[in-house]
């Protein structure tokens, strides 16, 4: 396939497609992009520094309300001790995820990032924070969203991921989120990020009770705004844990997942690197690098999907055999410093 395929063929492709299909599409993609036996990798750990959060999405099991027993904001000692942990596990990429505190101003971020990036300098790259998160400290600071990615730009911060996405239509907002920002904030919100030089990447949640529909206007928004922009260095999928939330649910089916991240790297042509979940989806995930995705992150801690009941392996050596064992040829990748931000 070297067209482009709209909404309608990828309904058809879902509905009808096999499996095998769906792979040998997927693959033919991926084969623009990478070579055909060879996955990347990346070592991590997810620092949530803080647990209070008031936008109370009905699908969250991690967060406590302001004045509720339990609430917590780490302190750059603690943040330190946790980056120091990962580095003795041969990881260099650490993601900040916390929520929507209100009594944390922008100073404090800018302050631990600014820390963080004094303290280990371009040895241990960090994605500050995610673009739900980013709208509400603006909104909360008085800042247009252009001046929010400078501040955060000059304490040292070179990306900003896609994290809050889960699904980009505003019924699933209405539906789980209603305190959440509306997806025209999200998508203005990352323009800005990208149009500061920083960094960003694409993410989506699959699982919780969104359409097909809604699925693919996630999926098309998402195209659209890389065509725009160019600014989206990877898209990563993962699957809804429903352990301990107000929502509930259950768990969707590997395959279900697989197919899903097959029509992902078919419809999202302009994305180099499709991302799969170990996270979410444990030893089961490396079977999507043969649905088209070609990299993938080992986590040493989340306590947002831990909350919801996701489990994480520490024998990173035996997760690496699973892909080997596959026919895949990995590779380590560190996180790159943003071509605009080189020389600053």
């Amino acid at each position: 396939m070297t067209a482009r395929i709209g909404v309608d063929e990828a309904r058809a492709l879902w509905e009808d497609a096999s499996d095998e299909e769906l792979k040998r599409l997927a693959q033919g993609v991926r084969a623009r992009w990478h070579e055909p036996d060879r996955a990347t990798y990346m070592v991590m750990r997810i620092i949530n520094y803080t647990n209070v959060c008031v936008a109370q999405c009905d699908y969250c099991a991690f967060y406590v309300l302001p004045n509720q027993d339990g609430g917590y904001v780490l302190s750059q000692e603690d943040v330190f001790a946790k980056i120091d942990e990962l580095v003795e596990f041969g990881g260099d990429l650490v993601a900040f995820n916390g929520g929507f505190n209100p009594r944390l101003p922008l100073d404090y971020y800018c302050d631990l990032f600014a820390s963080v990036r004094e303290r280990y300098g371009d040895r241990v790259e960090f994605y500050a924070l995610t673009i739900a998160e980013f709208v509400f400290l603006a909104d909360r600071a008085g800042l247009s969203y252009a001046d929010a990615a400078v501040r955060l730009r000059e304490a040292g911060v070179h990306w900003v991921t896609g994290g809050g996405s889960e699904i980009l239509t505003e019924d699933f907002r209405a539906r789980h989120a209603k305190w959440k920002y509306t997806v025209a904030d999200y998508f203005e919100a990352q323009r800005a990020i990208v149009e500061s030089g920083m960094k960003t990447t694409a993410t989506m949640v699959i699982g919780f009770d969104e359409t097909l529909d809604e699925r693919l206007e996630h999926l098309q928004r998402t195209r659209d705004f890389q065509d725009e922009t160019g600014g989206l260095f990877s898209f990563l999928c993962w699957t809804y844990k429903p352990y301990g939330t107000a929502f509930g649910g259950r768990e969707i089916a590997p395959r279900e997942y697989w197919r899903h991240i097959a029509l992902s790297r078919i419809f999202l042509d302009n994305i180099p690197h499709i991302r799969t979940s170990v996270l979410t989806q444990n030893e089961d995930a490396f079977r999507a690098l043969d649905y088209g995705a070609d990299d993938f992150d080992l986590p040493i801690e989340d306590e947002v999907t831990q909350k919801a009941g996701a489990t994480i392996d520490l024998d990173l050596e035996g997760l690496l055999a699973i892909p080997r064992s596959l026919g895949y040829r990995v590779e380590y990748r560190r996180a790159e410093r943003p071509a605009a931000l080189a020389k600053t």
